[in-house]
């Protein structure tokens, strides 16, 4: 079948070539971070996560909302995602290998990687993090290959299958939960130090996840014979709402909490990063446009008739995820290491090298997930 993913027309093999040429001008760009270190990056001794973390954190959750289209389907029998739950599936995978490169590109030396193999520490929330992110890009990968195969062989799913589809639904909560207690388990950062850290990553997961799958069916749908039925994507729409409305919900709860218990260490990240502290400011207009598309999505959905208008729908799902990035990304990234243990402030900024090599890691993203949307697209037209 994955001679499927190569069968397209000039448009296509441009595409695929430009993805190329940007994951080229990123290899580069790290084969010179390989020789020089992470100077080149924007990170410091205060600021020791930066642009790369904040990418991986996001498309964990990413790949984590697969399982919204898992549990409708597979749990509720709801057969308007029957033709959708693969494209869900493989943009999971998309998702997970994107997050690992994330994190080899932010570890300097990659093969300082092979110390969690060689030397495992179960006591470290890294060494989790890594099994469960690699579990369940087996499970989505299995999944979605088979469940095609068996498409195309006209074959019932076997009992295995349907167990890994089980199995992926607590996987999937399971590798963004280890991911926040990554930053909810240090003491030294209090505002990541929080017991809601975890039901905030899900809930933000639930919002963004949905919102890129939109887009991309949309674009499927403009672009091939493949049309989604209508019902689908409002109901996508739905799920991506009440995630939002949570992950709102969720943020204003930390901040109430910060400012009512009038605790310096708890309101100063926040305070930074909505009005500015000590003259410092870098990252206002980045969450303050956060907001605004965020309830401006919620307000827009909360229309019937625009959550079933696909042009309205699109907007709101591109509002959404832009929103969710800068929140999940930028602002609890590098929010969070401002002030510092020490109580001064380094900004962070991002430097081109950084730039260059994140656009050759979402590059690389959205090389699988195009092969692997062509190759299903392709098998389903020669049934």
């Amino acid at each position: 079948m994955i001679e499927k993913a190569f069968t397209g027309g000039k448009k296509y093999k441009t595409w695929l070539i430009f993805l190329l040429a940007i994951i080229a001008g990123g290899v580069y760009q790290y084969s010179i971070q390989l020789q020089e270190g992470l100077s080149i990056t924007g990170m410091s001794r205060d600021v020791s996560w930066g642009f790369y973390v904040a990418n991986f954190t996001f498309f964990v959750g990413v790949a984590a909302s697969a399982v919204m289209l898992v549990i409708p389907y597979y749990l509720h029998n709801y057969k308007k995602f029957s033709q959708l739950v693969i494209f869900g599936e493989w943009l999971a995978v998309g998702s997970v290998v994107m997050c690992v490169l994330f994190i080899m590109a932010d570890m300097g030396q990659p093969q300082r990687a092979l110390n969690i193999l060689l030397h495992p520490t179960p006591n470290s929330i890294l060494f989790w993090d890594v099994l469960v992110l690699f579990g369940y890009l087996f499970l989505n990968l299995t999944i979605a290959w088979v469940t095609l195969r068996t498409e195309k062989t006209r074959m019932e799913i076997s009992k295995l299958v349907k167990f890994l589809i089980l199995l992926s639904i607590p996987w999937a909560i399971a590798i963004h939960t280890v991911t926040a207690f990554l930053y909810a388990g240090l003491p030294g950062r209090h505002a990541w130090l929080t017991a809601i850290m975890a039901p905030r990553f899900l809930a933000s997961a639930f919002a963004a996840g949905p919102a890129l799958l939109i887009l991309l069916l949309m674009l499927v749908k403009k672009l091939t014979y493949y049309k989604p039925e209508k019902e689908a994507f409002a109901t996508l729409g739905k799920i991506m709402l009440y995630g939002m409305l949570a992950n709102i919900f969720f943020y204003l709860m930390e901040i109430f909490t910060a400012f009512y218990s009038n605790i310096p260490s708890h309101s100063h990240t926040f305070t930074y990063l909505f009005v500015g502290l000590d003259g410092y400011s870098k990252l206002v207009p980045y969450v303050w446009t956060s907001v605004v598309l965020g309830f401006s999505a919620v307000f827009m959905l909360l229309v019937p008739t625009i959550r079933t208008n696909h042009k309205a729908l699109a907007v709101a799902s591109l509002l959404i995820f832009i929103s969710t990035y800068i929140d999940k990304g930028l602002a609890l990234v590098i929010g969070g290491f401002i002030p510092s243990t020490l109580e001064t402030i380094t900004e962070y900024t991002i430097t081109g090298p950084e730039l260059a090599i994140s656009a050759g890691i979402w590059a690389i993203g959205a090389l699988v997930v195009t092969l692997a949307y062509r190759m299903t697209l392709n098998v389903r037209q020669n049934m």
